[in-house]
């Protein structure tokens, strides 16, 4: 029996510990290390090789997202398996667009995540059946409301209370640029000014809210 070498990353001592001794109970699964953050298990990556990196999004300091881009750069199609609680399509897209295998949310059956777990080590993606219909829904939505990647990282900060030049300065764009994304979400969304384009995204589930 091939045993699966795992790494858990997630910002909450309680949560790694649930999902180890979990993982601990089924004799062809091993934890092999935990991180805390981003950066850590960029470096536990680089150290151990995992058959599958178990990657929560919201994390401090380095976020799962740019975790997932610095080891995709290290290893294209490395396998990563997404397990948080955000089911928002700009986590969704920001993380499949990184390059995540697969994408599960946490009140998923153990079952169904050891099986998911399983199937990304074999190299096969994964979504949960909710993250998947989003992703369709997503795709079969009019083309002028389908918001790129870009300009659902922009609402994102516009709905945090971030100005224009503090959007450029986090995305590394210009002022400029920022006021072009915010002119075509106006018109893809129909609406007017930033506070109707937050709250329709927030209706649509485009965008979450801490």
């Amino acid at each position: 029996m091939t045993t699966i070498r795992i790494i858990i990353a997630d910002d909450h001592p309680v949560v790694r510990e649930g999902l180890a001794g979990m993982l601990a109970g089924q004799p062809d699964l091993e934890v092999v290390a935990q991180a805390e953050d981003g950066a850590q298990a960029v470096a536990l990556w680089a150290q151990h090789q995992p058959d599958v990196l178990l990657m929560d999004l919201r994390m401090p300091g380095m976020d799962g997202v740019q975790a997932i881009e610095a080891i995709q750069a290290q290893r294209p199609s490395a396998p990563i398996l997404v397990l948080t609680t955000y089911d928002s399509d700009a986590d969704i897209v920001r993380a499949i667009e990184a390059g995540a295998t697969g994408y599960l949310l946490k009140d998923t059956p153990r079952e169904e995540l050891f099986r998911a777990i399983r199937a990304v080590a074999r190299g096969e993606s994964v979504l949960a059946s909710a993250v998947a219909t989003r992703l369709m829904t997503r795709m079969r939505a009019p083309a002028e409301e389908n918001l790129s990647s870009r300009e659902i990282e922009v609402l994102q900060l516009v709905a945090k209370g971030n100005n224009n030049r503090d959007i450029g300065k986090a995305l590394h764009i210009s002022t400029a640029t920022v006021k072009t994304h915010l002119i075509h979400i106006f018109d893809k969304l129909g609406v007017s000014d930033r506070t109707a384009a937050v709250t329709a995204a927030l209706e649509k589930g485009i965008i979450s809210l801490d």
